[in-house]
């Protein structure tokens, strides 16, 4: 894997406050990787020192192979970046704000209309192309955004919440062109939200930041393994057992915690490979068995356990 972000105890300070204190992390190249915490986390202050907007306080980076503090024009040329709110220009039309900014990105003038008719028609804006955008809707506003960001074509984007304040239609679309720039495309997505289901489909791979560190880092599968030492395995009877069957799984090694309800097992394992294990285990006791369920914790569980852990 190629990483186009590498940060290596990155640090800023604003006064006797470490908005971003010492994080270390690398995003790789084609992923969606994000960036999750409250309010304060430090979140868009590290997209601003990736960016160059901001001077790291101590620590290092590299974006594209760029050294951000050191060449900030070079490196916003290369990526695209979408604020929460959409510094839009309200007065001018869809495609006066795209003409605008494509030539402030550098597009030569023979190529940006072209470029500019390709996003209009990619976002669905064509027909809206000769109105004053600030007669969009939300919605609207949002895609034009996206396609300011993506107009001079960059590899890495960063998107701090996308769908913030969009309705399910608007946001699916812009979910399913994230996956998009990403799977089929293969574009870096650095994505900052507080939409803990939006992120779990949409990211490969995911940090939790808080108060300026970070926290943990990885997969689904890597957290919840760090978190717990495995998974969860759901087995669902025909009906109550006869006999307290739970007694018996919580004698096998590979189980580490066993809840009980009247239809119900939720058993912890420390893999796949306890699974059979478990099954049998029960069938000696006679349960009738309707189904066997591993299940992987959500984003959610994950995210607010994470939380927990780390609270002094």
């Amino acid at each position: 894997m190629v990483p186009v972000i590498e940060v290596e105890a990155l640090t800023r300070s604003f006064g006797p406050i470490r908005a971003v204190d010492g994080v270390t992390f690398q995003v790789y190249e084609g992923e969606v990787f994000g960036l999750l915490g409250p309010n304060g986390a430090g979140k868009t202050t590290t997209v601003r020192l990736l960016n160059g907007v901001l001077k790291a306080s101590g620590g290092r980076a590299r974006v594209l192979g760029i050294d951000p503090a050191a060449d900030g024009c070079a490196l916003r040329r290369r990526t695209g970046v979408l604020t929460e709110t959409p510094s839009l220009y309200e007065r001018l039309t869809a495609r006066e704000n795209l003409l605008l900014f494509g030539a402030l990105y550098g597009i030569p003038e023979a190529d940006l209309p072209r470029r500019v008719d390709r996003m209009l028609e990619w976002f669905e804006l064509a027909e809206r192309a000769e109105d004053r955008v600030g007669n969009f809707s939300k919605g609207m506003k949002q895609r034009l955004a996206l396609a300011r960001a993506l107009l001079h074509e960059p590899p890495l984007l960063f998107l701090d919440e996308p769908t913030a304040g969009l309705d399910p239609e608007a946001a699916r679309q812009v979910t399913d062109l994230i996956r998009q720039l990403s799977h089929q495309e293969g574009r870096t997505v650095f994505l900052c939200t507080h939409n803990l289901p939006e992120a779990q489909h949409l990211c490969d791979r995911v940090a939790v930041m808080d108060r300026g560190r970070l926290l943990a880092i990885g997969t689904l599968e890597e957290l919840s393994r760090s978190l717990w030492g495995g998974f969860q395995v759901e087995v669902d009877f025909l009906e109550p057992p006869a006999v307290p069957v739970a007694d018996a799984l919580r004698l096998l090694p590979d189980v580490t915690d066993v809840r009980s309800e009247p239809l119900r097992l939720t058993v912890r394992v420390t893999g796949e490979a306890t699974i059979p294990a478990v099954v049998e285990a029960l069938v000696r006791q006679g349960a009738r068995i309707l189904r066997v369920s591993p299940r992987q914790p959500s984003l959610e569980e994950i995210y607010f356990e994470i939380r927990k852990e780390a609270q002094p």
